[in-house]
């Protein structure tokens, strides 16, 4: 399941294959605010953890198990998360949600990227740290159903491109590389739902 093999010019894995098509599943769900995307994410997650084991990005490996709990958190929130337990809807974050998010994504990249760097043998401790810490803002948001996970998730998956370059997992960077598209469609979509527009 964990052979090298060449796909459309890339070098790819069934394992890496499998938590792409996931992924990307996850993503049209969570675009059109379909609340299965979450089971979709666990699934992906549980795959990519293994995946980012392998390539030694312990980083995105731990935040897999991460996504994997919040994803439960989220369906739950989205199904019963609104007022008085209703469905959850596409709101904007206040400047004082937005100043408390990037204080959040600092403290904690500082905390990840200094784990990473002083307990594990990655070559990549402080990219892996930063945006560790933007994936789990990006979660918190869109479990929430905030506008603003579309923003952090297309500066997020912007940098897991060259990431994942760099660590020559190509299919999975053309996956983030897609993800970027998906997320500004994304966030146009959910805008308009926020801004009370057809």
């Amino acid at each position: 399941m964990n052979e090298s093999f060449v796909l459309l010019g890339l070098a790819t894995t069934r394992l890496e294959l499998t938590a792409l098509v996931l992924s990307v599943i996850t993503v049209v769900l969570n675009i059109r605010q379909i609340h299965w995307a979450w089971l979709f994410a666990i699934a992906s997650s549980a795959v990519y953890g293994v995946v980012f084991f392998n390539a030694r990005l312990y980083g995105d490996m731990g935040l897999q198990g991460v996504f994997i709990a919040v994803s439960v958190w989220g369906w739950y929130q989205w199904l019963h998360g609104g007022e008085q337990h209703a469905p959850l809807v596409a709101t904007r974050s206040s400047p004082r949600g937005w100043i408390g998010g990037i204080a959040g994504w600092l403290v904690l990249f500082a905390a990840i990227g200094y784990a990473l760097r002083t307990l594990t043998d990655t070559d990549v401790p402080h990219i892996d740290g930063f945006l560790t810490a933007g994936s789990l803002l990006g979660q918190l948001l869109l479990s929430r159903k905030k506008v603003e996970n579309w923003i952090v998730w297309i500066v997020v998956d912007v940098l897991y491109v060259g990431l994942y370059i760099h660590k020559d997992l190509h299919a999975t960077a053309v996956l983030y590389a897609a993800f970027v598209v998906m997320a500004c469609f994304g966030w146009r979509a959910w805008a308009r739902v926020a801004d009370g527009k057809p």
